[in-house]
């Protein structure tokens, strides 16, 4: 069996090529990384260190060029201000949109492309890290169990039924998540998940916030924080 593991740099993410090395062994899992555009290039630094980490081969795909036309606050060409708040509390003033840092059916079409490239490196399955809390209130969709049921099945057909999509924490917590991380010994001080792209985290982005909780819910401290 080979693996091929969407790689963002991202505790969810690394969390998952942890698990895959795990099962199937460095040699038969590949990283991917894709660039859509995003306003630092910290979380691909990232992603190259975790898959040096663990010794597994790396691939880059840029798809910067789709999402040109969107204005979601995470783009480089976006000039708008990334929310300093919490996804709960963005939630209440989206009306049941996704947040503006939602990238627009970014996951379809990153998991699209890894399928086509899994397919041509003779992978057997697609690991991405999408939790329930992404899910939460429809903040991004394509993180909901709905939308992963629907992906999987697709590629699952498209590709002859060669290969699955696998989403290990769609119905848990980013707090589990981190939970099965420090188990497997996952190297979270080369992660980064700040939608900022300072020399350290901001601390008041969503995303901060939700990786903040999730390690003093395990009674550990992010190793970012210093």
């Amino acid at each position: 069996m080979k693996a091929m593991v969407l790689c963002s740099g991202g505790v969810d993410s690394t969390t998952c090529l942890g698990m895959a090395v795990d099962k199937y062994g460095f040699e038969n899992v590949t990283a991917l990384t894709i660039s859509y555009g995003q306003k630092h290039t910290k979380e691909i630094e990232s992603a190259k260190k975790v898959a040096e980490y663990y010794g597994v081969e790396h691939l880059y795909l840029d798809l910067e060029k789709i999402f040109r036309y969107s204005d979601c606050s995470l783009l480089a060409h976006s000039d708008k201000e990334i929310p300093q708040e919490s996804y709960a509390e963005q939630i209440q003033k989206t009306d049941g949109k996704p947040v503006s840092t939602y990238v627009p059916f970014r996951n379809g079409l990153f998991l699209s492309s890894a399928a086509s490239i899994a397919l041509s490196k003779g992978c057997d399955v697609i690991y991405y890290g999408a939790h329930s809390d992404d899910a939460a209130g429809s903040a991004y969709p394509d993180c909901s169990d709905e939308f992963n049921k629907a992906m999987n099945q697709a590629i699952y057909i498209g590709s002859g039924k060669q290969l699955k999509v696998e989403a290990p924490f769609i119905n848990l917590t980013k707090a589990q998540v981190v939970e099965i991380g420090l188990k497997l010994k996952v190297p979270y001080e080369y992660t980064w998940s700040c939608y900022m792209g300072g020399d350290k985290p901001c601390d008041v982005c969503g995303t901060c916030i939700d990786r903040k909780k999730a390690f003093e819910a395990n009674g550990v401290t992010d190793p970012l924080i210093k």
